[in-house]
């Protein structure tokens, strides 16, 4: 492998690309000449040649000298900072710094800085730096730069909460809640799959009868309109709107003025019966007949209070409800994958895109109407949850990123980096690494355009919800980037600004109310799990990977505070199939692992017996008895409540008895991922009704009640 010249070092070091990086062992690796190149030119940086490189690092610091005011301003609320100002050498700088409420506060102070002049050929370039105060109040406010009667384009400041309190009604007591593969849980009255009633059903009983404070959710973004529609919530066509595969027909408050009611509820039982009898779930079958009974239900004329309202919902969402919109209504006449499209309609500037609009109004705004009756829904779940006693309620997640067919990445396309993939690098439990075929933030414009495309992805997160799951948080701070046609050993990492993005989200989370959890698990710079706890951000341990330096089970007592705890994750299989070793058959079958299966095998044993003799030194189980399945499974969720971890996560899967994993990483079709429905342990499907009913959630919810100081909830 050539070693980098010294200007692809200095131009990887520049753009954020790392040119070395330690691997899940702690060996340090060299990047090839080859990742760095194609990953710079995703960035839109030539760097094949010496000359390219060269003219490069020119270009980079000519724009630097041209800008007046960075792009964006970031601070926290108790701590002064400061930033740069760039005048024609010599003259004057006055700065007016604009609130959020209105006033103004000028005469900032001038710092210095004796950093010398830039010559852009036509005139000196002289910069200033001026400090923030710290008593600003968190908020979005706006940066003013005047020289000698020059006014130049306004920055955006950032000024985020020094951390990020919890919400008062957590008090001080820790929460339990629900962790739910929404879709996968059928009631009698859903369409095939779960939806938005059968979660607020959940979350009333969940509370009510059993005293959960939250129930996590995968998340429900949205997937193409079309056939098949993709079955993985983690790989959506648009991270800003939602699935309406998840609504309830009969709960639009339009239905209720729909001819033919009845033949609607004849195509719900329909559906229904039709996935009671299939192994897995199928959501175009389910799609098909639900989508028939929403355009029934569109075409009934709203009243006056319901139009006024959904006018409102257009005018809060804007340009970004209007291009997704005419992106479906695009997907349905030209297919799912836009760079499939006409040229003329890839990009949504396009004059072209303008006449198809405003040729098809109708089909454009019957998906901006199923995007409302959604937001209508989802803020029903919400306000039930918190009626019924949950402290947070729903707890909505945030996937790492979107189909590169998809919507968000034809209406973000500039801002998304084309030529490269995010994913992960190999670790233990994912050796050949992860290629989650989706097309990652570029850091340089999500700068120039003063983040807002990721402000306006968080604040969509916690609209309805009183926390957000944000998985692989770590991708704030540094994200593996895998060339186009490249393995993903063959990536390297990508730094962003983790201090604006983690303080935004900190700002949307402290002014909806709401706690953020990070999934900050795998590979983890060991700095960053000290940091997100600073900010208020709180992390997730999975009860399977918590070892100490030994490699031993970490002692409950030495497991964070700041943490959502759990024993399993929808990437492994549920508890009871996890302690019968089906992950690691699973992987020999589908050829995932990279060792033997027996020595595979071996380990799993040895680490689950630790696990076991953890459990009998915690006085959990008996050590002189042979423990059932299900004796351990309560043991390891009586072991959470040993931890000083404030909020606990149960597995419905795990509640019931669940056997079968929803997804197995590094897959696509191999294994149905993301289609099983739920079922107990002799792998009959479990419609919600009998969960309700079932004593072993029953027992287990209790348990979980008892554990978190709300005993007089339980069994009620």
């Amino acid at each position: 492998m050539n070693a980098p010249s010294e200007a692809l070092l200095e131009l990887a070091r520049r753009y954020g690309v790392a040119a070395e990086f330690d691997d899940w062992t702690g060996r340090r690796t060299a990047v090839a000449e080859t990742t760095l190149i194609a990953v710079l030119r995703a960035l839109g940086v030539p760097a094949e040649t010496e000359q390219e490189r060269a003219d490069a690092l020119t270009a980079h610091d000519r724009r630097y000298w041209q800008r007046s005011l960075p792009p964006i301003v970031t601070g926290r609320a108790g701590v002064a900072s400061a930033f740069w100002v760039h005048v024609t050498h010599g003259d004057p700088a006055e700065v007016t710094l604009l609130l959020e409420d209105g006033t103004e506060r000028s005469s900032l102070r001038q710092l210095e800085n004796n950093r010398p002049p830039y010559d852009l050929g036509d005139r000196l370039i002289g910069e200033a730096t001026f400090e923030l105060p710290a008593d600003l109040p968190p908020g979005y406010h706006r940066l003013r730069l005047r020289s000698r009667e020059e006014h130049y384009p306004e920055t955006t400041v950032v000024i985020s909460p020094a951390t990020l309190e919890l919400p008062a009604r957590l008090d001080r007591r820790r929460a339990w809640g629900l962790a739910v593969q929404l879709y996968s849980v059928r009631s009698q009255n859903s369409w095939g799959t779960g939806d938005l009633t059968d979660l607020t059903d959940l979350a009333v009983w969940s509370a009510s009868q059993h005293g959960a404070g939250f129930i996590l959710i995968n998340p429900l973004h949205a997937a193409s309109p079309t056939a098949p529609m993709e079955p993985s919530p983690y790989l959506p066509t648009s991270r800003r709107f939602g699935n309406p595969l998840y609504l309830r027909v009969e709960a639009i408050p339009e239905f209720a003025a729909v001819r033919h009611r009845g033949r609607i509820r004849g195509l719900r039982t329909a559906v229904n019966k039709q996935a009671a009898r299939q192994p897995t779930i199928d959501r175009d079958a389910a799609w098909r007949v639900k989508r028939t009974a929403l355009e029934q239900v569109y075409r009934v004329e709203r009243s006056a209070g319901r139009e006024l309202a959904y006018t409102a919902y257009r005018k809060r969402q804007g340009q970004a409800l209007d291009e997704f919109a005419v992106w479906c209504a695009l997907a349905e006449r030209y297919g799912a994958d836009w760079h499939a499209w006409p040229p003329a309609l890839r990009h949504p500037s396009n004059s072209e895109v303008s006449a198809f609009a405003t040729a098809n109004p109708d089909a454009i705004d019957f998906h901006r109407w199923l995007q409302w009756v959604l937001d209508d829904q989802l803020t029903a779940a919400q306000a039930a949850a918190v009626q019924a006693g949950m402290e947070l309620g729903v707890m909505s997640d945030l996937a790492v990123g979107v189909d590169p067919d998809g919507a968000d990445a034809w209406a973000l396309q500039d801002v998304l980096a084309l030529g490269v993939s995010a994913g992960a690098p190999p670790d233990e439990f994912n050796q050949l690494g992860q290629d989650w075929s989706q097309p990652p933030w570029r850091p340089d414009r999500l700068v120039e355009q003063a983040y807002e495309p990721f402000r306006a992805l968080v604040n969509m997160a916690l609209r309805h919800s009183g926390g957000v799951r944000i998985d692989h948080i770590i991708g704030m701070f540094r994200l593996w980037w895998i060339p186009e046609g490249a393995a993903p050993t063959e990536g390297t990492y990508v730094r962003y600004d983790h201090d604006a993005m983690i303080g935004i989200i900190a700002l949307e989370a402290h002014r909806a109310g709401a706690v953020v959890i990070g999934e900050d698990l795998g590979t983890v710079e060991p700095w960053v799990r000290d940091y997100l706890r600073e900010r208020g951000l709180f992390g997730t341990s999975i009860l399977w990977f918590e070892a100490d330096e030994s490699g031993k089970p970490l002692p409950a007592e030495r497991w964070r505070e700041y943490c959502l705890s759990s024993v399993t994750t929808h990437d492994l299989p549920p508890t009871p199939g996890y302690l019968a070793g089906a992950h690691v058959r699973l992987r020999e079958e589908l050829g995932l692992l990279t060792r033997p299966a027996d020595q595979e095998l071996a380990a799993d044993r040895a680490a689950q017996a630790a696990w076991l003799a953890e459990l009998q030194r915690a006085g959990l189980i008996d050590p002189d008895a042979e423990p059932d399945t299900d004796e351990i499974v309560t043991a390891l969720y009586r072991y959470l409540g040993r931890t000083p971890s404030k909020l606990l996560a149960l597995s419905l899967a795990d509640a019931v008895g669940e056997v079968r994993t929803q997804n197995q990483p590094g897959t696509t079709d191999e294994y149905p991922n993301w289609r099983i429905p739920l079922a107990g342990p002799d792998g009959r499907q479990l419609p919600l009704e009998e969960v309700f009913a079932d004593p072993r959630a029953a027992a287990l919810s209790d348990v979980m009640a008892a554990i978190t100081g709300h005993p007089d909830r339980a069994g009620m």
